[in-house]
């Protein structure tokens, strides 16, 4: 019998291009050659799929974020087929076969919000992580704190600044935002992840700055009240059967680099952040953490895996931040470590994820 072909799908239209291709790289590492066949395809800045070239680069190196490679066959996914096709402007597309399941290590606007996720259920394939709905609820912060707060969820307090409400009365949004949510406040693009575009703001100059830079990735923007507390995140997981999905351990994340928050500096370069799992919690609280963690799961319909963060107040409190329905997914990101320290090592968790995207249909489900 021939073995299950997975395509890993990296790259991407957005900011998070370079953060998709550390995931990938790792994941292409940790995937079971002799358990599946594996088929490394590359999303372009500019749209443009292509089979990976064979010198593709995907880690910084010097410095230096990488980015798809273009110079490989480029690739198609019709509709309904299932199967990939390679062309070149004047000769016959070839078809290279039928593909199993989509591992899409993306993040992100065009990848991570439900785009690609309604590309490859238009095209009937299987595909590892959220569907649509989960993904795109999952990738808009405020959309997604109106579902977590109706599970009953504790959230901040936070202002969602359009388009229209910035371009013709900032003045407004400036004062709401003070009387509202007060000193300090984060302000991030509501649309963005790996903590693209986000500033701190003291005061109306500088929070007008940071609306700018934000605006720079969406124009959606989120403002939110500065929450004195410890991160907090706990990973998810899908079951293989009929169990409910289950959480790891928390971890508690803290910025070793000197930056004021967990930027994209701290995330992603080395030395920059540590990781305590379990973090030193009460138990009881650990116990929260956790179900609190699946209930926000459940309550975005996800599938496969997520990652959810919250903070633990110096009062006690458990507040809500986010959810991520594709994290970051090298073998040293904050999820893969939740579950290592949880007895789930990054190629088992690579396994089950491909595991869960085969024993589900493509489609309705």
């Amino acid at each position: 019998m021939s073995k299950p072909r997975v395509a890993v799908v990296f790259g991407g239209r957005n900011s998070e291009h370079a953060v998709s291709l550390m995931g990938a790289g790792s994941v292409l590492e940790a995937i079971d050659k002799d358990k599946y066949e594996v088929v490394p395809i590359g999303i372009a800045q500019d749209g443009r799929w292509v089979l990976a070239a064979a010198g593709q680069r995907f880690a910084i190196e010097e410095g230096e974020l990488p980015s798809v490679d273009t110079s490989g066959a480029a690739l198609a996914l019709p509709p309904g087929q299932g199967s990939l096709v390679a062309y070149d402007p004047g000769s016959i597309p070839v078809e290279l076969g039928s593909v199993d399941v989509v591992f899409p290590v993306m993040h992100g606007p065009f990848a991570e919000d439900g785009t690609i996720q309604g590309l490859l259920e238009m095209a009937g394939v299987r595909y590892v992580g959220s569907g649509v709905l989960a993904s795109a609820v999952g990738m808009d912060k405020a959309y997604m704190k109106t579902v977590m707060a109706a599970a009953g969820l504790p959230i901040g307090r936070y202002l969602v600044v359009r388009d229209r409400d910035w371009r013709l009365d900032r003045e407004r949004v400036l004062k709401e935002a003070e009387e509202q949510l007060g000193w300090p406040v984060f302000v991030k693009p509501a649309r963005a992840g790996s903590s693209q575009g986000i500033s701190k703001a003291h005061d109306r100059a500088s929070l007008a700055e940071a609306v700018e830079e934000a605006r720079r990735h969406d124009p959606k923007v989120l403002v939110e009240a500065a929450v004195t507390g410890r991160e907090v995140e706990c990973a998810v997981l899908e079951s293989l059967g009929d169990e409910p999905p289950r959480a790891s351990l928390p971890g508690e994340v803290k910025v070793e680099g000197g930056q004021e928050f967990f930027d994209f500096e701290a995330k992603y370069y080395p030395d920059q952040m540590s990781l305590t799992v379990p973090a030193d919690l009460p138990g009881e609280v650990a116990e929260e953490l956790r179900a609190m963690a699946v209930r926000a799961f459940e309550a975005l319909e996800c599938e496969g895996l997520a990652r959810v963060d919250f903070f633990y107040t110096p009062e006690g409190e458990i507040v809500f931040n986010e959810i991520n329905t594709m994290p970051g997914f090298t073998s040293l990101s904050v999820a893969p470590q939740l579950w290592a320290a949880s007895g789930t090592s990054y190629p088992e968790l690579v396994d089950r994820l491909v595991q869960l995207a085969l024993n589900r249909p493509a489609g309705l489900r």
